[in-house]
């Protein structure tokens, strides 16, 4: 759209001009083009300007023939920018109510305004600046008199004041509405001004009616009354097609290219109408109809370029026009059904008319070479068009002589204007202009999945580079337009593109490229039948027509070349000695139907040594016969190589380079077309492993060569652009056997194993400890070389050796079972480790290098696992080794060992939460508790409890304990004591007592974490320590409100009395009522209260005494004592363990006093 002028581009706006006070102008022309719609303004600075709104005064027309036009150049844009809707005359309040000097020079500069405003009919409004600092007073007499004076309405003056910005803003709104009110009534009787006109169908031409219309339509646009705008363009529009065929001017050509560019600004002015009020589809009609209407209206040969550069113009337009409409972002509209030419979706797409402005570009330049062709055949100089410059009317073209001091303008003949358009031609740039459209096409049908659409844009550009010798850019587009028609079988267009890639090869001076293409060219499916242009390029400038004719001359011109018999015809292409062609051939190559490949082996497992046969089939769908010289077929195993010559041919200059080489002489190595050219050998391979034929090498004169990749029988896939074509298809193997399963490997049986691999493991494996199993590699008839062990440690159960609960598998704390390492490597070795030994060590894989070892020698190293968690797993061991000293992967021989080793967890740990001895504190959390869960331990606050740590061997294995310690979160060892010298046998527990003291309180403790430190009880030294570690429970601490405490002697004698002491303590705020018991024994003798209630103050104690006397020996049970708290209902009653004594008959002489002590933790 960039070709059209701004005015012409963007909708109308309103004008209007600014007089007098120019320091106001910015912040009015601010304000109003912050307005909606905009209002656009001509600022004056004084009176003295305003002439350059006046009408001008017509001048003597008689020297030239100027008033036969139908659209003047200027006029909209003199409406826009110089013919204001409305003019505001600004004075200030002192000039207004000031001197009569004053007032003498406001009504003179009325005036004048006037009588310029008059003769246009523009409306005028007056603007009266009232600032701060003036001292005028105005009156409503000064305001009558303004009003008179300027002939306005009173709601056409306007008071603006400066006092403060909210004055000056509601100024600034007030004068923006009356702007727009009068502006839309001016463009109003401007329009019905020349309506009139029109509708009394009395114009002396038909030049008029379309100018009355296309006045009318812009003054709407103005008043933004789009439905009228719309209206009178597309009258204007349809005037202009019936004034075509009714109306012959002189002279002709340029009559056309005037009704043409006149046609072209209605069309684009009704599309963008069309297309921004949402009617997409009225748009798409509308440009169909005008496309029909213009097409054949081709004029003047000599000029033809001209309307193809017109219609080119007009899809580009419209192409831009959709892209920036709102209405082309959202859903397509579905074509009315019923319809006779109804829309295609392709026409909804901008792509579509990029594609055919680039087309319509084309045929321009097509046209003007041949134009500008005939004009350089003549004479006449370039420099009698300097003169011709556009005219004041659309479309039309003037003649500007100078005849003294004056100028005048004439009508240029046709003759003077092809001339002047023909050197304007000269100065084109067509080829950038069409790569940038096909260009556009590209992309956009690309982001619309549209590859064959693509593809074509993408062919078309590169003809355009390749027309202005850019090759390298051409070729990148061809290619990848070649690899579409070659997935999707397009014959025929492919081969023109293969003629333009061989084209573009040649002229870049690339013998493999130009090969390539010119063979696949002359193998695709074309026959003598096939001789047709392709529909869609309508042209084949460089691969001729596709024919079995040409695809014969194109292999012969590419083997002439090869064979460096081409002589001068393509001397930029060189392929020599220093500068061999090898062309590979793979799988996907396009180039397999020029050379197909396939190997089988007749048989599936061979003995090393033993002879197999191996069919090697060629096939070619090259038009003439090939002669190979040479097929050099080789294998993974370099020592099977060998190489097949032609027996036809004399020279052959492989055997001097390579003697050693196995050499097979063939009767013949001739191609014919569709025929599979077969040939079977024995292979012998000495080596364990797969035998697999990799490549075969055809070999045609000295230096060129072809590498296919061999192909199975049994896999091998058709040839994508010869499936669908009427040819004889055969089996590469005539023996259909092998036809269906052969393929180009073979699995050659290893030699036994004269090496022994030992795996040394006595009983199970402990978590937590470094198990060491010895691997021992023993010599018993081969030498070593090259070995490797490879460890794998599987899980015998299959789920893994990662923990499934831990969430970051990178951490080796989720391992269950871990390879530490592998001791004992290269030990004996007086160099230490060399480059070439390997030792890669992962958590459940290892690889590790064996040295050298001699036939009887052996050699021994150490893995080292490690359980986490108890578990079994499966020891993969295997060792590859070469005994023939090579490094070759095909010669090793394997020996494998596996074996299942159990880990298991070494010892059992327990643990139990006692309270103190004949002392009993009430919980309430235990009360209270669910009786259907658990609850957990709960410790009394500030009282002595008591932690039994169990620890129980479970194996079979015998383990000496060393010590046993709890550890804190704070890393605080408590208690840590050496318990070596203690063994435990399977079955055997191992006890220990920690004391446990709450001095902080808090509703949980940690109590740590148990670390148990042992070995495997070993007559030798040197058992590796192991921690196991054992995480104990959070315990809940509770303070008791009441505790309980028996105190009694530890026993007693018969017949002697003893005090029993019962003490309450209330650790409470509150007071508490207790009701207690005590029963009778038949073995004591009491005295004291037996049932009573009583109360214990807070924070106090509370004591009971009785005097027993036992009357019974032997282990007797105290009097049993209950006692029950009325405020938590919770009772207490001793256990028997806690009311037990032992009673001696008699004093006993050993008798002796014991203390304890307590602590934090304090071991018993």
């Amino acid at each position: 759209m960039e070709v059209y002028p701004e005015e012409l581009r963007t909708p109308p706006v309103a004008l209007a001009a600014l007089v007098g006070c120019p320091e106001l102008h910015a912040d009015v022309t601010k304000h109003l083009h912050s307005e909606q719609p905009p209002i656009n303004t001509l600022a004056l600075p004084d009176f003295s300007k305003i002439a350059v709104i006046a009408k001008a005064q017509k001048g003597d027309s008689s020297s030239s023939d100027q008033s036969s036009g139908i659209l003047k150049r200027d006029w909209l844009q003199k409406h826009r920018t110089h013919i204001p809707a409305v003019v505001a005359a600004f004075f200030t309040s002192d000039q207004v109510s000031g001197d009569p000097t004053q007032w003498l020079q406001v009504c003179t500069d009325l005036d004048s305004l006037k009588a310029v405003l008059r003769e246009r009919n523009i409306k005028l409004v007056i603007v009266v600046v009232v600032s701060s600092t003036s001292n005028a007073d105005l009156s409503e007499d000064h305001m009558t008199a303004l009003k008179k004076r300027a002939e306005i309405d009173s709601k056409h003056i306007i008071i603006f004041a400066l006092n403060n910005n909210l004055e000056m803003k509601e100024s600034l709104n007030r004068l923006g509405s009356i702007f727009a009110e009068l502006a839309n009534t001016y463009y109003r009787d401007e329009g019905r001004k020349v309506k009139t006109r029109l509708e009394r169908k009395s114009l002396s031409s038909v030049e008029l009616s379309i100018r009355y219309c296309f006045k009318v339509a812009v003054y709407a646009e103005f008043r933004r009354d789009w439905p009228e705008a719309l209206r009178m363009y597309e009258d204007a529009y349809q005037t202009l097609r019936e004034m075509i065929g009714t109306t012959t001017k002189s002279p002709a050509i340029q009559w056309l290219i005037e009704i043409k560019t006149v046609a072209e600004q209605l069309h684009f002015k009704v599309s963008t109408l069309l297309l921004h009020g949402g009617k997409l589809t009225e748009a798409i009609t509308w440009f169909r109809q005008h496309h029909a209407s213009y097409k054949k209206l081709v004029g003047a040969p000599e000029v033809s370029f001209l309307h193809w550069e017109w219609l080119s113009r007009q899809f580009l337009v419209f192409a831009e026009l959709l892209e920036t409409s709102l209405s082309y972002t959202q859903s397509i509209s579905s074509p009315v059904p019923g319809t006779k030419d109804r829309l295609t979706e392709l026409e909804y797409r901008s792509s579509y008319y990029y594609q055919l402005a680039a087309h319509y570009l084309k045929e321009k330049k097509s046209c003007s070479e041949i134009a500008l062709s005939m004009m350089e055949t003549t004479n006449k100089s370039d420099n009698d068009v300097d003169s011709i410059v556009p005219s004041i009317y659309i479309g039309q073209y003037a003649r500007v002589t100078e005849e003294g001091e004056t100028c005048s303008v004439k009508r240029v003949t046709d003759e003077d204007y092809v001339r002047y358009a023909l050197v304007e031609e000269k100065r084109s740039q067509d080829f950038s202009l069409i790569v940038v459209l096909l260009k556009r096409c590209f992309e956009a049908y690309n982001d619309l999945k549209a590859p064959r659409m693509a593809s074509y844009c993408g062919f078309e550009m590169a003809r355009e580079y390749a027309a202005t010798g850019e090759f390298q850019s051409a070729k990148e587009l061809l290619d990848s337009v070649a690899s579409l028609y070659r997935k999707e079988g397009w014959v025929i267009l492919l081969w023109d593109v293969l003629g333009y890639l061989r084209e573009c090869s040649m002229k870049l001076g690339s013998a493999k490229d130009f090969v390539e293409y010119s063979l696949e060219m002359a193998a695709l499916p074309v026959s003598s039948s096939s001789g047709v242009q392709p529909l869609s390029f309508n042209s084949c400038v460089f691969a001729g027509p596709p024919s079995l004719s040409q695809r014969e001359m194109i292999q012969k011109e590419v083997f002439k070349l090869v064979r460096g018999e081409s002589g001068e015809d393509n001397n930029c292409l060189k392929i020599t000695d220093t500068q061999p062609l090898h062309l590979v051939i793979d799988l996907v190559s396009p180039l397999r139907a020029v050379l197909l490949a396939s190997v089988a082996f007749h048989e599936q497992l061979v003995k090393p040594g033993a002879p197999t046969p191996m069919t090697i089939s060629l096939l070619s769908q090259l038009p003439l016969t090939m002669e190979i010289d040479q097929l050099d077929i080789q294998f993974n195993q370099v020592a099977c190589n060998f190489s097949v010559i032609n027996g036809q041919r004399s020279k052959h200059p492989i055997l001097e380079s390579h003697p050693n080489l196995r050499i097979e002489t063939a009767p013949s190595l001739t191609l014919s077309t569709n025929k599979w050219l077969r040939l079977t050998y024995d292979i012998t391979s000495e080596l364990g492993g797969k035998l697999e034929c990799v490549s075969i090498i055809a070999r045609n004169g000295p230096n060129f060569t072809i590498c296919c990749i061999a192909e199975s029988p049994a896999s091998m896939s058709e040839l994508p652009l010869w499936k669908f074509e009427d040819r004889v298809e055969s089996s590469p193997i005539k023996d259909p056997s092998v036809s269906f399963s052969g393929q180009k490997a073979i699995q050659v049986e290893e030699p036994d194993p004269l090496v022994d691999l030992k795996l040394g493991v006595s009983g199970p494996a402990l978590v937590g400890e470094r198990f060491i199993i010895p691997v021992t590699i023993s010599s018993k008839g081969h030498p070593v070389f090259s070995g490797e062990l490879k460890i794998n440690l599987v899980d015998v159960r299959g789920g893994g050796l990662f923990s499934p609960r831990d969430v970051e598998p990178s951490s080796m704390d989720n391992l269950h079972v871990e390879l530490l390492g592998v001791s004992g490597l290269f030990e004996n070795e007086d160099n230490n480790k060399s480059d070439d030994n390997i030792e890669k060590i992962q958590p459940t894989f290892g690889l590790i290098s064996v040295p050298v070892l001699k036939e009887g020698e052996s050699w021994t190293c150490k893995l080292e696992i490690r359980w986490r968690r108890p578990k079994p797993i499966m020891l993969y061991v295997s060792l590859g080794y070469s005994p023939l000293g090579s490094d070759n992967n095909n010669n090793k021989v394997h020996v494998h060992r596996n074996l299942e080793i159990e880990g298991k967890n070494p010892v059992l740990i327990s643990h139990r939460f006692m309270l103190p001895f004949r002392k009993d504190p009430l919980l309430l959390s235990t009360i209270k508790s669910n009786p259907d869960q658990i609850p957990p331990p709960t410790l009394p606050l500030n009282e002595t409890s008591i932690l039994v740590i169990t620890a129980k061997n479970v194996t079979e294995v015998p383990l000496r304990l060393l010590s046993m310690s709890i550890k804190r979160d704070d890393n605080e060892i408590k208690n840590d004591s050496n318990v070596s010298g203690f063994t435990l046998l399977q079955g055997d527990e191992f006890k220990k007592i920690f004391t446990v003291i709450p001095e902080h309180n808090q509703p949980k403790l940690k109590t740590g974490t148990l670390h148990l430190s042992w070995k495997r009880d070993a007559t030798t030294a040197g058992e590796e320590v192991v921690l196991t570690e054992h995480k104990l429970p959070e315990v809940d601490i509770e303070l008791p409100p009441i505790v309980v405490q028996l105190e009694c002697p530890p026993h007693a004698i018969l017949g002697n009395h003893f005090t029993y002491f019962i003490k309450i303590k209330n650790q409470t705020q509150l007071l508490q009522e207790i009701k207690y018991s005590l029963a009778d024994s038949q073995s004591f003798v009491l005295s004291g209260t037996h049932n009573d209630i009583l109360y214990v103050l807070p924070k106090s104690e509370h004591t009971l005494s009785y005097k027993l006397v036992p009357l019974v020996p032997g282990f007797q049970q105290l009097p049993r004592f209950t006692a029950t708290s009325l405020r938590y209902s919770a009772g207490f009653q001793s256990s028997n363990t806690a009311t037990s004594v032992f009673v001696f008959p008699s004093v006993p002489h050993f008798l002796k006093e014991k203390e304890g002590k307590l602590g934090l933790i304090e071991e018993h």
